[in-house]
């Protein structure tokens, strides 16, 4: 049972660091579409937002094999901040 909870956190972290590339592939496939519009810019458009996925699969996939996508992105919201909150209190 521990195991099938671990690969769902595992993937919806998987899913997470995917989605980041494919959305700026996305936003930028669609200016190009915007501006371009017409068959050359439907290709150039889906070209690019195909290229963001492609691009965060094996991003993500990388991470999940080497560190794993949890402790990936626990790292990346982890808040340098908050880190030293209790030494900034006993200096006062």
């Amino acid at each position: 049972m521990t195991k099938i909870l671990e690969f769902i956190t595992e993937l919806i972290g998987w899913f997470q660091i995917v989605i980041s590339p494919f959305l700026i592939g996305l936003f930028i496939g669609a200016v190009i579409y915007f501006t371009m519009q017409g068959t050359l810019g439907l290709v150039l458009g889906i070209g690019i937002t195909s290229l963001g996925l492609l691009i965060g699969i094996i991003f993500a996939t990388r991470v999940w094999k080497k560190k794993g996508t949890v402790n990936f992105m626990s790292r990346v919201s982890a808040s340098p901040e908050l880190d030293n909150l209790e030494d900034e209190k006993t200096k006062k």
